[in-house]
Order: C-alpha cells, then sequence, then structure tokens
C-alpha cells in the first residue's frame, strides 16, 4: 500500500499540477522510508501508468457510462488500471482492493463502490476491449497503442515513415544509466580500475570512455560521484561534446549550459585550460551548472546567468566553439520521461521551432573565422532539428556544413545528412539531433 500511495501521489503531481515525474518521484523517494522493493514498485507504477496513460484511458472510458471523471477519481483509476492491464505479479484483487482504499484516503468514500466496480468490470471484460483498427483508423490506433497524442503520431509518421512506429513502441524496462570518467582525474584505464572495485553491473558503452551502469542503488549518492571521480551523462551528450571537438586553449561559449554536463565534459577534454562560458536564462539552473563545476573541482568553467538572445556585441568574433544546446520539445527521451510526450503540443513546438532559430541568429556572430558552431537538441522532429540546420545554413552563408569527427562511432556517423539524427530504436541510446558547422574564413 505505501508504495501504491507514493505512486498515486507522484502521478496526481504529474497529470494536475503539471510537474516532472523524475523530479517529484526522486524527491518523494529521497524522503520516503520504504524498503528497496517497495521504492522500486512505487517507481515502476509511476512510469508504467505514465508510459500508457493514453491506453489506460480508452480502456476505462470504455467500461464507464461518464468518461469525464473527477480527475482524483481517474488517477485512482488509472493505477489500478495499470496494476491490472501490464502488472503480471499484482494479483488483481490487490490492484482493485488497494485502489479503493486509495479512493478512501483521498476522501472520496462515496466513490469507493464506483472505483471497485469499474475495476472488477476491467479484470472480468479486459480481454473483450475493442481496441481502434489499425485499418480504419490508423492515426487513432497508433495513438491509443503508444500513448502517443494524435497530432503527435501525424508528426512522426511525416517524419519517419514506416520507423516512426518502432520509434514510438521503443522502450527499455532496465535502461542503463550512462557515466564517465572526469577526465581531468582518471584516464580509461583509470578508470576501468575504478569501476572494478564495484559490485554494479556494468558493461563497455559506445564510446572510448563512456560505461553503461545496471542494478546500482542510489549512484548519486556514491562516494565517488560525490569527490568528482565521474559524471552521470547520457552517451547521446557526450557525442555533442566530441562534435564540438575542444583542443587545449580555447575559448567556449555553451550557450543554454543547464545542468552543465556538456560544459564540464568540454572543459575535461582541454585539461583544465582555455575557458567554458556556461550561459544559463534562470539563476537556479545557473546554480546547478555551478554545482557541477564544484564537486568536479574544474577552474575553467564559468557559470553565468546570461539570457543567450541577448546578443552581446562585445563578444563577435571571440569563440573557438560555439554551442547551443537548444531548448526543446525533448521527445527524443520520451521512453525514459514518458510524461513528456503529454506535455508538448504542436502550438509549443512551433513556438520552440522559431525560439530555435533566433538563439541560432543571437549566437552565430561569436563564433570567430574558422570557428565551430554546434547545434544540437534531445528531439526527434525534424521541424527542430534537420530543417533547422538547413534554414540556418541557407540564412547565414558565412557558414557552411562541416563533417562529424571520427571520434564518433561510424556504427551512427552513417546516418549523417545535414547533422546527424540519434534515433533510439536503432541507435540504442537517447534521440539526440546535432550538427557542426565552420564559420568559413574568406
Amino acid at each position: 500500500m505505501p508504495a501504491r500511495r507514493l505512486a498515486l501521489e507522484v502521478i496526481r503531481a504529474v497529470t494536475e499540477n503539471d510537474a516532472y515525474a523524475s523530479l517529484v518521484l526522486d524527491e518523494k523517494l529521497n524522503k520516503c522510508t520504504l524498503p528497496l522493493v517497495d521504492r522500486r514498485l512505487a517507481a515502476r507504477l509511476v512510469y508504467d501508468t505514465l508510459e500508457h496513460l493514453l491506453t489506460l484511458d480508452y480502456a476505462l472510458n470504455s467500461l464507464m457510462a461518464k468518461p469525464d471523471t473527477d480527475i482524483k477519481l481517474r488517477n485512482v483509476l488509472r493505477l489500478g488500471a495499470c496494476q491490472i492491464l501490464l502488472e503480471d505479479r499484482i494479483p488483481e484483487s490487490a490492484a482493485c482492493n488497494t485502489s479503493v482504499a486509495l479512493c478512501k484516503e483521498l476522501g472520496m468514500e462515496g466513490l469507493a463502490g464506483v472505483c471497485n466496480g469499474i475495476l472488477r468490470n476491467l479484470v472480468r471484460q479486459k480481454d473483450e476491449i475493442k481496441y481502434p483498427d489499425m485499418e480504419t483508423e490508423p492515426v487513432k490506433a497508433l495513438s491509443i497503442r503508444y500513448s502517443v497524442p494524435e497530432w503527435l503520431v501525424e508528426r512522426l509518421l511525416a517524419d519517419w515513415g514506416e520507423d516512426a512506429e518502432k520509434l514510438m513502441g521503443f522502450h527499455q524496462p532496465n535502461a542503463a544509466i550512462t557515466i564517465r570518467p572526469n577526465l581531468m582525474k582518471m584516464d580509461e584505464a583509470a578508470f576501468e580500475q575504478f569501476l572494478g572495485s564495484k559490485v554494479w553491473e556494468k558493461e563497455k558503452g559506445m564510446l572510448p570512455f563512456s560505461w553503461r551502469i545496471r542494478n546500482m542503488a542510489e549512484i548519486a549518492h556514491d562516494a565517488g560521484f560525490v569527490g568528482g571521480k565521474f559524471s552521470i551523462q547520457s552517451e547521446s551528450s557526450m557525442m555533442v561534446c566530441l562534435a564540438a571537438a575542444p583542443k587545449n586553449g580555447m575559448q567556449i561559449l555553451d550557450a543554454c549550459a543547464a545542468p552543465g554536463g556538456k560544459s564540464c565534459l568540454m572543459a575535461e577534454m582541454m585539461q583544465g585550460t582555455g575557458r567554458v562560458q556556461a550561459w544559463e536564462l534562470h539563476p537556479h539552473r545557473a546554480d546547478l551548472i555551478a554545482a557541477q563545476v564544484q564537486r568536479l573541482g574544474l577552474e575553467n568553467v564559468r557559470p553565468m546567468t546570461r539570457d543567450a538572445l541577448k546578443h552581446r556585441e562585445e563578444l563577435d568574433g571571440t569563440m573557438d566553439i560555439v554551442l547551443l544546446d537548444a531548448p526543446c520539445s525533448g521527445l527524443g527521451v520520451m521512453s525514459e520521461k514518458p510524461d513528456v510526450k503529454y506535455r508538448v503540443t504542436a502550438q509549443s513546438v512551433d513556438e520552440l521551432v522559431q525560439l530555435q532559430s533566433n538563439l541560432l541568429d543571437a549566437v552565430c556572430p561569436y563564433v570567430k573565422k574558422g570557428g565551430t558552431l554546434v547545434y544540437s537538441t534531445c528531439s526527434v522532429l525534424k521541424d527542430e532539428n534537420v530543417r533547422q540546420a538547413e534554414k540556418f545554413l541557407a540564412r547565414h552563408p558565412e557558414f557552411e556544413l562541416l563533417p562529424l569527427p571520427e571520434t564518433i562511432p561510424a556504427s551512427v556517423r552513417q546516418y549523417e545528412t545535414t547533422g546527424l539524427q540519434l534515433l533510439p530504436q536503432r541507435d540504442g541510446i537517447e534521440g539526440f539531433y546535432m550538427c557542426r558547422m565552420r564559420r568559413k574564413k574568406a
């Protein structure tokens, strides 16, 4: 029961208050005293419910006389339906009984009978629910099957054709987290030796210094992490730094830098030389960068609260590298953060595309002649990615497309066109886009 109560609190925060699932779940798990088995159950129920939200709603609506039910009751039903339809190891009676108890806890004693009736009907009729037909209603069918809003199904189909279904359906139930050494403190061999002392399940990653770790408890509390020996960073994010290819002594601007992983890796790649200006619009997010810099003991990163949209003429032509990891829809990581699917709208994507374009125009003058501009997002939408880069190059003939360096594995570099789109279902890593451009010397 405590695990389900915690899961419901997170689901309610996300669906009723627009909170971020990963942040709320981490906060609640850090404060609770549940044993590990219950913590894992709570996390699984949160992510399974959110991952399949539209599917669960469709199944529930097919059994309800009035689908427009109170949102509190709706969330209790979603959690119950998740256990009945998706969790093999949870007895159906336990799913019903705990949901009724949660109903009462939330002050909905009068609706406890309704809750019980709907969920017990679901147990009896779950195999008879008629889902939308792929032949006659393909968009609706894909929307309900993969719990992706219909407008987004249409966008993904337009962008990716038959690969769109694999992209929407991609899910790694026991996804690894990737870590890398602090290159100022350890080389690859030393880091491998350090990992040998750990009981974590580990395997070599796709990049020379990346490792994939599973079945570790609270890695952010590990003494090695706290002491700055290693960082947690996705391989896609590391690849963006490889695309920038910093060399010792360079002046670098990371224009939208929080939480700071890329700024720190580029600083480490320069072995403490040069300087990385790490700009962030919001002070509390600039503080996240400062905390990383301090943890890693880096002296060549300058976190700053700056609005990258405001052009600063005094910086024109001063940077060897400008990295714009732009605000984006985040749809490249929807398998890890399922709530992103429901937060993004067609309008918000259009607004982001305009913002990205404005940011590119604002920061590109800072690049020296012969210097590098890297544009990246964690999206899989072409409007945010390849089309954005193509339009920028058309607007700015002083820039030219530059091939990605060979430090990025050939297994993914083979897909490079105008930039490189990483796809989770194809490449086994987060969906990211990166485009490397050079300011012409002439």
